[in-house]
């Protein structure tokens, strides 16, 4: 990328020109944008005068990438950047508005996040076999925090010290509606419930709240105008959300009923979005991202200790088939349902969790789809447009006039090789270029 020439640039006034633009659905004709003050003003029309201009010599520039599943941490967030993803949509954690105000203020090089706040769940249910059963921190996030500047690591213990505490008990319809009530005050963004047996993640027999109480916990959501997902990872357990109005799925059943015409008919009539994460499902049946973790487009951008969890896996359910995930998600998409991308990431490199990166794995995903079936178009379109849309995010997402200046320009073309994306040369954040080595 080289810079035009700029004599007396207008104030807070930038022109991207001379680039192959994916506004988040299509590629369009225009091939410059002007952004000013953190904001795209016009898509082509007429350059300023004055405006500093930046020649993208015929690279693609494309909305900042959305990852609709994670557990984050302020690392996290710095990695998700480098690889142009922009947003990352945490699904159990401690980022909701008011987590947001504690641990974010004033940090930059992070991307944006939102969050369910704490997923409804049974008492010792999903996901408390993962994590340390004595609350101590454990090794690997002190190593984590040894890095980072004091006040990011003042902020990063605040986060574990939150995500690890006693979970509220929820047993009846009324602590149900209780909990989603806290999360609510706490500025979550959305509400998150667990139906997870644990056959999948290698731990069968653990609690699940019955359908009337995760039912309530529905349906409070909806009065407080909040959408609902539920963590599934059978075919069961997905239409066991879809008969209690979940709004979307944040997995993609990993098991395969001799007929799945009936789960995807329920899905596609309830209207509900599927967040597949494929990267999971890969990991989850033994297979490690190392073809990505030995990309110098990624490994030059993450410690040693991420690409060793790339290197690995969860390998909980061997007996699983990437195949059967990739008919799933096609069956899906062609019945018409909304696919997001997402990654289900840990929050710190976590061993026993492999197989995923911030930011590498929404690149990942995007692969996965195109290698299940769909075009390149349709997986960056289930990374930008597609989850701002059916998170009410409207001020993303897209390349359009009015919308936040997050951008990633990339060299070569994703919209038909999808893994030109990871050939990042630049972000964006709120129009801010952002250090992405």
């Amino acid at each position: 990328m080289s810079s035009g020439e700029q004599s007396h640039p207008m104030a807070g006034v930038t022109a991207i020109t001379n680039a192959r633009i994916f506004d988040g659905e299509k590629v369009i004709s225009t091939r410059h944008i002007i952004i000013q003050e953190g904001t795209i003003i016009a898509v082509g029309g007429e350059i300023p005068a004055h405006a500093a201009v930046i020649d993208a010599d015929n690279a693609t520039l494309m909305p900042g990438l959305i990852d609709a599943h994670v557990h984050t941490s302020i690392g996290g967030l710095r990695d998700a950047l480098k690889f142009g993803v922009t947003t990352e949509l945490e699904m159990n954690g401690g980022f909701t508005e008011k987590g947001r105000e504690i641990q974010l203020q004033n940090l930059g090089g992070i991307a944006d996040v939102r969050s369910a706040g704490m997923a409804v769940t049974a008492p010792g249910g999903h996901p408390d076999e993962l994590l340390p059963d004595d609350g101590e921190i454990p090794d690997f996030v002190l190593k984590e925090l040894e890095k980072l500047t004091e006040k990011d690591r003042n902020a990063m213990l605040e986060a574990f010290a939150h995500d690890h505490d006693e979970a509220p008990q929820v047993t009846t319809i009324e602590e149900a509606v209780k909990h989603v009530h806290t999360q609510v005050e706490n500025g979550a963004d959305y509400i998150k419930i667990m139906i997870e047996e644990g056959t999948v993640m290698g731990v069968p027999g653990l609690p699940v709240l019955s359908e009337d109480i995760l039912k309530a916990a529905v349906k409070e959501a909806h009065k407080l105008n909040k959408i609902v997902l539920a963590h599934v990872l059978t075919a069961d357990s997905s239409q066991s959300a879809i008969r209690i109005g979940v709004d979307g799925l944040a997995h993609l059943f990993i098991d395969r009923p001799e007929s799945t015409s009936e789960v995807v008919a329920a899905i596609k009539d309830s209207g509900a979005f599927v967040t597949p994460c494929l990267v999971l499902n890969a990991s989850i049946i033994g297979n490690p991202a190392s073809e990505l973790a030995g990309d110098p487009r990624v490994n030059s951008k993450l410690s040693q200790e991420w690409i060793d969890i790339l290197n690995s896996s969860f390998n909980t359910y061997p007996q699983g088939s990437l195949d059967n995930s990739f008919k799933s998600v096609m069956e899906l998409h062609k019945a018409g349902v909304d696919i997001l991308v997402g990654t289900d990431v840990s929050p710190v490199p976590l061993h026993n969790l492999g197989g995923l990166a911030h930011g590498a794995s929404v690149h990942h995903e995007m692969q996965l789809l195109v290698q299940a079936g769909f075009t390149p178009v349709e997986a960056l379109q289930s990374a930008t447009s597609k989850p701002a849309r059916r998170f009410g995010l409207q001020d993303r997402g897209r390349i359009a006039e009015g919308l936040r200046a997050d951008l990633v320009l990339v060299d070569g073309d994703p919209t038909t090789s999808i893994s030109d994306s990871l050939s990042i040369q630049a972000v964006w954040l709120k129009g801010e270029g952002q250090q992405i080595d």
